[in-house]
């Protein structure tokens, strides 16, 4: 059953005024053909003075105060396009409680208070949340996890979630640059934020993956249970490695169901995948996530993970399903509920790059601790030889150390051991291989 809406947008930026181009202008007719009736009749901002990169219709009025949009009970869905959380909290809330649906791309603001959200939508029958926005880009990756594995058991979920960070490992790959240097040109490009933190270090993932995680298998997972590794102690001796093992290093969100399946490891790291398969194959700023289940084995989901278009696209989808569909035909936010215990370890073959003093029984130093953790050490590759990326400081030597099959919690012993005893000269680099 059809459900017109009347919506209040907070937000005019860069995908605000995607949305309203979309929504009111661009494809206007082609919605009302399909009898879907939205106007947007409010667009709260900071300045209703400044420049904008679209035109407001005669039915749509800028305003600077919340609560002409919350407070006006002739609007029944808010789109939040704030960014932040403390004030679109206020505004996700009070719209919930005031029984209006809403539709968000802040993934930071879900995946942080996602209890109390769930909570509100519970409370507040008759509404609704879409967030498909929230979790990259233009991909739709939230409805068909919402709808498309109903009658199947998936097993795990992992992709590049990360536009920024993957363009520039993608130019670490194949330009052979260091990190600082494409930092940098991602910055001058417009990728990178002058704080690049949240990209880098790896928490915009953290959140992403822990809202897939949730759809996956049920499971309410805290930001602080995720661990949580970046990209930014890599070096062209990592890729160098890497390519000799038929790998490239891609920064992945994994969500796992262990053997038992009543245990989830939820993590983010760089890790190593073989060349040639969707992970490696997504380049520059694109995003893949891919789905592994019982039934479909493995399903790929590619596109743009950011940018005006692709992001007010998918928000545009939240609207017009719901307008569609109303909220008794749209889908739950999150279809399952069920009590996983969450664990941070994980059993996979690992890559060690330990920076030490050259010299003699260094190698068998190495070793030893290895085994000592309990740790089978597979193969050690010398950096700087054979391929091994070079530039390696007078007297330091760089072994990559690949590990057989082994658990994460043993080779934080065996990195723990080598600086412990000081064998390792700086922070070892870790990474698990696919």
């Amino acid at each position: 059953m059809s459900l017109p809406l009347k919506v209040g947008m907070f937000g005019g930026g860069t995908v605000g005024g995607g949305v309203y181009e979309i929504m009111e202008q661009t494809k206007k007719e082609l919605f009302k053909a399909g009898g879907v009736d939205v106007t947007i009749a409010k667009i709260c901002v900071r300045d209703v003075n400044k420049k904008r990169s679209f035109e407001l219709e005669k039915h749509t009025t800028m305003v600077t105060d919340y609560d002409e949009i919350l407070e006006d009970d002739s609007i029944n869905c808010v789109v939040e396009l704030m960014g932040g959380v403390t004030h679109a909290k206020d505004v996700v809330f009070k719209a919930l409680k005031k029984g209006k649906h809403v539709v968000t791309a802040n993934k930071a603001l879900l995946a942080q208070l996602l209890p109390e959200v769930k909570s509100l939508v519970a409370e507040n029958a008759g509404t609704t949340l879409g967030y498909e926005a929230a979790v990259c880009g233009g991909i739709p990756i939230i409805h068909n996890m919402q709808g498309s594995y109903v009658g199947d058991s998936i097993q795990s979920v992992m992709g590049i979630m990360n536009g920024t960070t993957n363009f520039m490992l993608t130019k670490m790959e194949t330009e052979g640059a260091d990190y600082a240097a494409v930092l940098k040109e991602a910055q001058d490009l417009g990728f990178a934020e002058a704080d690049p933190t949240a990209d880098v270090e790896g928490h915009d993932v953290q959140a992403k993956i822990a809202l897939l995680a949730k759809l996956a298998f049920g499971q309410d997972v805290a930001l602080d249970k995720v661990p949580c590794a970046g990209i930014s102690n890599l070096s062209s001796t990592d890729f160098a490695c890497a390519k000799m093992m038929g790998c490239t290093i891609k920064l992945v969100g994994t969500a796992a169901l262990g053997e038992s399946k009543d245990k989830l490891a939820v993590f983010v790291s760089p890790v190593l995948v073989p060349l040639g398969g969707p992970l490696a194959s997504t380049r520059g700023p694109g995003n893949v996530v891919v789905v592994r289940s019982e039934n479909l084995t493995e399903s790929v989901y590619a596109g743009p993970g950011a940018g005006r278009y692709p992001t007010a696209n998918s928000v545009v989808n939240d609207i017009v399903r719901l307008a569609r569909l109303g909220a008794a035909g749209t889908p739950p936010p999150f279809p399952l509920e069920r009590p996983l215990e969450l664990e941070p370890d994980f059993e996979a073959c690992f890559y060690v790059r330990v920076t030490a003093a050259d010299g003699l029984g260094v190698l068998s130093a190495v070793g030893a601790i290895a085994s000592e953790a309990g740790v089978s050490v597979h193969s050690v590759l010398r950096g700087g030889e054979g391929g091994g990326g070079g530039g390696e400081e007078a007297g330091v030597v760089s072994l990559v150390v690949k590990t057989d099959s082994c658990l994460r919690s043993q080779v934080g012993a065996f990195v723990d051991g080598l600086k412990g005893k000081k064998v390792a000269t700086a922070d070892p680099v870790v990474m698990s291989i696919l």
